[in-house]
Order: C-alpha cells, then structure tokens, then sequence
C-alpha cells in the first residue's frame, strides 16, 4: 500500500488543481508542456522535502523505546526517515516517466542526471530534519505543527502553478529557497535550462550551509535530547 500511496497523494493534489483551474477559481498560468507532467514532477520533488522533514522530524519520538535501550547513533534514524521519502521519489518518478511518454515528450538530458539534482534538496531536508527532531524531542507538538505547516506551505510555494509576476505571493515566492530548487530541477529535466540561476545556487549554498551547521548541532546535543524522550 505504501507504493500505491506515492502514487495516490500526487495525482489527488493535482487533480484539486485541475478542478480548481476549470472551475474558473484558479489560475495556473501558461505552461509550455502538458500540465500532468509539469504537476507530477513538481509534485514529486515537493513531496520528497516535505514527507523527508515531516518524517525526519518525528524519527527520534517514533524511536524512543529503542533509544533508551541501545546505545547507537541517533543520526540514522533521521537519515534513514529521509531515505524513505527518497524511495517514494523514486516510485513517484516512475509515474513522471510513464507521462513523458503517454504525451510524447521528450525530456531534456539532465534527466539521467536526477539521483544528482536531488542532492540540494535531500540535503536542506536533513538539516532541518535534524534540528527539527531535536526540538521535537524536547517540544512534542513540533511533528504536529511542522506536518501542517507543510500542508500549508504547499500552496504557498509555486509547485503546481506558475510563479505570480506581482504581489505578496511573488515577494513571499522570491525568498523561498525550495521554490528555486524544486523549480529549477524541474525546468532542467523538461527543457535543460535553468531560468532563476542566481535563486537557484543561493538556494543550493543555504542548504548546504544548513545540512552542515544542524549535523555539528546534532551531533553535540542529540545524547542529552535522547535522555529526554
């Protein structure tokens, strides 16, 4: 059931768009590429950040038991939760393909080149997801918030309709980091280019700056945060 959810989640999130588009309360803007593919791989993408954080965030309480009884490293749990979502990428990606050719679209070569233009984002997810589980150990409602912050967050983020020229949504758009690195992979892989190229490499150096930062945190707190569980 957990692979037929990787596929069930995107395609009920798209869907709500379409309906939405159709029904005149909502503008996804003009997409040069069939929708279904835009949508699905922008899906993909967001939800390996966000089911990676939601999950990295809850690992350490999901594993209390275990915790108090053996001594190990407690960064796995966070990186193995993050790893899952990375499987569910994949099977999602499976579904991007299968709409590539359903629709007889070519993709741009950067597609061979996905376990690697995945990095920036598993590493951002790490980071906060070690912070994050941190918190969540010594804060029990951070899982509960963060998980509908993402909810949130989506609709926020120009996923699955094209970024707004003007307005609060545009200023909120231009300093989120996962819209530029979401954004960015996916233009490579439909069209090989990368149109925001300034937004994408500060998006790229932040999540580097904060997988390294939060692993040195973690690392220095995670056994007096373990006590606490």
């Amino acid at each position: 059931m957990g692979f037929l959810w990787a596929f069930i989640v995107p395609m009920v999130s798209v869907g709500s768009f379409i309906v939405l588009s159709n029904a005149g309360l909502f503008q996804i803007g003009h997409i040069d590429v069939p929708y279904p593919i835009y949508a699905i791989l922008g899906m993909a993408f967001w939800q390996l950040f966000s089911m990676g954080l939601i999950a990295s965030t809850n690992s350490l309480v999901n594993a209390g038991s275990m915790i108090t009884k053996i001594n190990f490293s407690k960064k796995s749990l966070v990186i193995a939760s993050v790893g899952q979502s990375v499987i569910s990428f994949a099977v999602q990606f499976v579904l991007v393909c299968a709409l590539f050719i359903y629709f007889h679209k070519m993709p741009g070569p950067a597609i061979v080149l996905v376990p690697l233009l995945m990095l920036p984002i598993v590493m951002l997810t790490l980071g906060l997801g070690f912070i994050l589980s941190l918190l969540n150990g010594i804060m029990r409602d951070t899982g509960s918030l963060i998980t509908l912050l993402m909810t949130f967050l989506m609709f926020l983020t120009p996923i699955l309709y094209v970024r707004p020229e003007s307005g609060l949504l545009a200023t909120l758009t231009a300093f989120n980091p996962i819209y530029y690195l979401i954004s960015s992979m996916r233009e490579l892989i439909l069209t090989g280019t990368i149109s925001e190229p300034i937004g994408f490499a500060l998006s790229v150096g932040l999540s580097l700056a904060v997988f390294a930062i939060s692993l040195i945190i973690f690392h220095l707190t995670e056994t007096r945060v373990a006590e606490r569980i």
